[in-house]
Order: C-alpha cells, then structure tokens, then sequence
C-alpha cells in the first residue's frame, strides 16, 4: 500500500525562556498542545493519538515523564508513544507522528516536544565521567569544539564566518515574538569580544539553555483538504544514525547526515536544493555547524560552505534563507529543539512566520541532528501537495 499524504495542520510554541517558572512541565507542555489546537481549529476531542518526545531523562530528573504528562495532553484512554534520538529527537518526534498517518494507522495525530532545562543542568549531564571519557569535556561545545576546528583547518575557513552566523540569527530572532534571546543590540564586534567557551567556539556563538516547547497537528489528507487554514503537505522524511565512533568516520561531515539528506530530496523530487528550496530551517547549535552543515546537505561543495554563508546567501534576503526564526542560537530547549526546526519550516509554506516569513516560500527543509553528530532527521514540507 502507498503511504497516504500528511498534512500539518496546525502548529503552536511556548514562548522559550531561560527559566519558565510560571508553569510545570505539565503546563508547558499544555501551551503548546493548546496553542497547535487552536491554529488547527480542533479539540482534544478530535486527536487519534498522541506522539511525544524529549532528551534524556535526567535533564530534569523525571523518569518517564510522558506518563505523568498524559493527562496534560488529552492522552488518557488514547495510544500515547514517546521517541528519543538525543537531540534530533524533536524532529524524529515528528517524523515518527508522519508515520502514524503515512501508514493509516490515525487520521489525526497530535505531536509534541520539550524541555524544562532550568530544571537540570545540561552542560555537566552531557559530560561523562571518567573512565568513560578523559576529563577535557565541558557540556556539547566540549565536544564539538575539535570538530569545528577541523572543518576550519580543512577548508581554511577564516575566523569570522562563526561571527557572522551568530550575527545574522540573533538578528532574525528579533523577528520571532517565540525567541528565547532578544538582543536588539547585537553586533558583529560584540559577538567576537564575547568570552571564548571552547577555542574557536565564543560565547556568543553559542546556544542558550532554554525551557519550551513546541507541538503540530499531523493529519491525513482528507484533513489537510478540510482545513480552513493552508496546510503544509509533506513531501518526504527521512532519518539516519551512526555510531559515536568507528574506523575512518568523519565527525564533520558525517555519513548519515549525507544519507538523510540524499532520501529526503528523492522523496521529494528534490535534485538541486540550492535551487529548489526555498528556505531551510537548520539544527545549529553553535555557529560553525550553518556552513558544516551547508555542505553535510549538498548545498554547497565541501570547503565552499563557508563562502556561502560570508556572502550572504544564508540570510533572509539571500537566495538560501537559513534560520530565519533565529534557530538553535536563540532558542534551545534541547527535546524540543528539532521540531522547533520543522514546524517553522512548516510556518513557512503556510506563510504564518509572521515578521520572519519569506515571500513567496513553497519548499522547506527542516533539519535535525543529535548526539555526537550521529543521529538525523529531516523533511520536506511544501505548500502545494505532493
């Protein structure tokens, strides 16, 4: 049997924040729910089924959080499923909740992702202790440091390219009402005189630590054609991991990024992306990742990522708009992360981004990796069915 075609219907976000104390995890999680409700013009009542996912457990403490957070969703009594891929979770969260609907399983699926970070502490929670790892590590931009400075040794990349990025998405969060950091004030020579975290990586090339949440409304085609608001079909998902480490793998330009990008674009009759997406929303937690992963997708030759991004393509009045919301660097609560990538994807063909929208968007990518550059989801969503 063909997969049936997925409509998102309806969208909602928290407003992201470094500590949201005015709600619970339940109440967070609750706001978005409601909000995705609302723009998709449905009750609880009218959901199949409930799809939702977060990092790991013991950023908050909580064991099993979706069972308590049930009752919250309107979930009781209905299938409830959670996901978990790291940090890409919130986009696999997604694409899992496709599936449901792809396959006919539900008609209405309602899918959401989290993270209450003020109540953990994630930095010293993605360190592992020795004899795990030897004790150079602080939090992901431990990590990842080496990797970006070998993306720039390999292409010669020059110092400023991280500045730029940070630059650019700290100015397009100031579009975003939703946006956890709102530096009106940003400038280029702010951003390079921030305190170095992890060499190359500065702190204003960083991303913050978030509470939020964001949630959609999947449903099938026979939804989409009786939504009174214009839905974004999906045109393909795709998904792919890889071990943390093996012989001959390359961190910074990971084999399963390529593959997931590759199936999502034949899905989705996509052969040149640079040319036939029209604004890509993209997971990048630390500046440097916007070229890396330019050429990781195949918008850009390996070595070239970085003189797209210093030319300007990737900004909003580029030819590539990249995170025009502002992405990772201005809102991360980590679960909730990638599905904040692919429902502004989603916003985008809907033409409901408001102050950040493109004119004229039809095709979006939304993007999402996790853990140590090793798990990835991604679609494709358009405004015109597939």
């Amino acid at each position: 049997m063909a997969k049936r075609r997925v409509a998102v219907v309806g969208i909602g976000q928290t407003k992201h924040d470094s500590i949201r104390k005015d709600v619970s995890m339940a109440g967070l999680v609750r706001e978005a729910a409601e909000r995705a409700l609302v723009n998709a013009e449905m009750t609880w009542k009218d959901i199949d089924a409930v799809v939702i996912g977060k990092a790991p457990d013991f950023f908050e403490g909580v064991m099993m959080p979706e069972g308590y957070l049930a009752d919250a969703l309107g979930a009781v009594g209905k299938p409830m499923l959670r996901v978990h891929t790291a940090g890409s979770v919130g986009g696999s969260t997604a694409l899992v909740a496709a599936s449901l609907v792809q396959g006919g399983v539900h008609d209405r699926v309602l899918t959401v992702a989290f993270e209450k970070q003020s109540e953990s502490e994630a930095m010293w929670a993605l360190s592992l202790p020795i004899p795990f790892q030897p004790p150079l590590l602080a939090g992901a931009g431990g990590y990842f440091a080496p990797h970006v400075r070998s993306y720039m040794r390999r292409t010669n990349a020059p110092d400023h390219i991280g500045i730029l990025v940070a630059l650019k998405d700290r100015r397009n969060g100031c579009k975003n009402p939703y946006a956890h950091l709102q530096e009106k004030d940003v400038t280029f020579e702010k951003v390079r005189d921030s305190i170095m975290l992890w060499d190359p990586i500065r702190y204003s090339e960083t991303c913050p630590s978030s509470d939020g949440a964001c949630a959609m409304v999947l449903g099938s085609e026979k939804v989409g054609d009786a939504a009174h608001k214009q839905a974004a079909w999906v045109h393909g998902t795709a998904m792919r991991s890889e071990p943390t480490m093996f012989a001959g793998r390359d961190s910074v330009n990971p084999r399963a990024g390529q593959d997931c990008a590759k199936d999502v674009f034949r899905q989705a009759g996509i052969d040149n992306p640079r040319r036939q997406i029209d604004v890509v929303e993209m997971y990048v937690p630390f500046s440097w990742f916007e070229p890396m992963w330019l050429e990781n997708l195949g918008f850009a030759a390996e070595g070239e990522g970085w003189k797209l991004t210093e030319a300007g393509v990737t900004a909003m009045d580029g030819d590539l708009p990249v995170n025009c919301s502002g992405g990772v660097l201005c809102s991360n609560p980590i679960g909730a992360s990638g599905m904040l990538r692919f429902a502004e994807a989603a916003m985008q063909v809907r033409g409901q981004a408001g102050e950040h929208q493109i004119d004229g968007a039809r095709v979006a990518l939304g993007h999402a990796y996790g853990g140590g550059s090793q798990f990835f989801a991604m679609w494709i969503v358009g405004s015109e069915r597939p």
